[in-house]
């Protein structure tokens, strides 16, 4: 595709929110067919659209941006004949993949994974409840939400923040897929008026990425106690943050709203946090041992009864002409 249609592609894609990775060619040693800024999008089913390289390199970038998209990290992927497989240090991480292909050159890869905003939602009518929707809006990445009580609705000066009532919380809940529930941030502060009917809610089903509760430790934990006796399981309970927020010393309701964000910050940076992919079953090449996408695998033979499939025809081509060398490593 051409540079418009790349970048307009990209533009549809942020509109849809819809999880993808971009992979581009940031070096290229030759023999490869690739060149400096081919580039190519892919998509948590494991479809590519664009050019990165041949089929060798096809297949290690979709496979890695599969990775980059559940991992929510982006990486750099160096393909090259000696390399020494395994991961780098860096502040970006850094892949080494052995590629056994013909053509003997080398190509880097820069994968980088986008998903969609994560949703924030903030449960009160609380001025720390207010401060923290209003920084949270300001951070890229964040979905922000306001949930308060269907009585409060009329109280809340207005703003660009979408705002719920206590009453639409199912209705909220179910507009997420898995993917969104999953990676969800809940922060109930209402300070003791519908806590408990908040966190009721979200702790049945999938697992946020972050569910906080403002209140001290003693009504933190009445808080919770309550739960348990309505059923909510303990492991489900443990994963509640309370006190909300990190130790700064925070007093007034702005500084504690800092605190809030900060934390929340610092257990998605800790985390593995990226969208489920599909990445289907694979099989090994016996010639160069690279993983091939199964469905996606054009170059096959069959040989004593068995079913081998391979990166590119150069694999197939030596299978062919040696078979009782590589036999072993079928599919089937």
């Amino acid at each position: 595709m051409t540079a418009r249609e790349y970048f307009e592609r990209l533009a549809g894609l942020e509109r849809a929110g819809v999880a993808y990775a971009v992979a581009m060619v940031v070096d290229r040693w030759s023999p490869v067919s690739s060149h400096l800024g081919d580039r190519a999008i892919v998509f948590p089913d494991g479809r590519i659209e664009g050019f990165v390289g041949g089929s060798c390199s096809r297949d290690i970038v979709r496979r890695q941006a599969l990775d980059a998209m559940r991992a929510g990290r982006p990486r750099l992927v160096k393909i090259d004949p000696e390399a020494q497989p395994g991961a780098c240090g860096g502040e970006t991480e850094t892949f080494s993949i052995a590629m056994g292909c013909a053509s003997e050159g080398a190509v880097s890869v820069y994968v980088e994974p986008h998903l969609p905003p994560r949703l924030l939602v903030v449960a009160g009518h609380s001025p720390v409840a207010d401060r923290l929707v209003r920084l949270s809006a300001t951070l890229e990445g964040f979905r922000v939400v306001r949930l308060v009580s269907d009585d409060e609705l009329g109280d809340l000066p207005a703003c660009d923040v979408r705002t719920v009532g206590l009453s639409a919380l199912r209705a909220l809940l179910a507009e997420l897929d898995a993917n969104a529930r999953r990676r969800s941030v809940w922060v109930a502060a209402s300070q003791g008026h519908y806590d408990e009917a908040v966190l009721e809610c979200v702790l049945t089903g999938e697992s946020p990425a972050f569910v906080g509760l403002l209140a001290s430790r003693k009504r933190g934990a009445d808080v919770l106690a309550m739960l348990g006796q309505q059923g909510i399981a303990p492991e489900r309970l443990a994963q509640v943050h309370h006190p909300v927020g990190l130790a700064i010393g925070a007093r007034e309701p702005g500084e504690v709203a800092v605190s809030i964000l900060a934390g929340i910050v610092a257990t998605i940076a800790a985390a593995t946090d990226g969208v489920a992919v599909e990445e289907g079953a694979v099989g090994v090449d016996p010639v160069c041992a690279m993983e091939v996408a199964l469905a996606a695998a054009p170059h096959r033979a069959e040989y004593a009864g068995r079913s081998y499939v391979f990166c590119c025809a150069h694999c197939r081509a030596a299978f062919l002409a040696e078979p009782h060398r590589y036999a072993g490593a079928g599919i089937s």
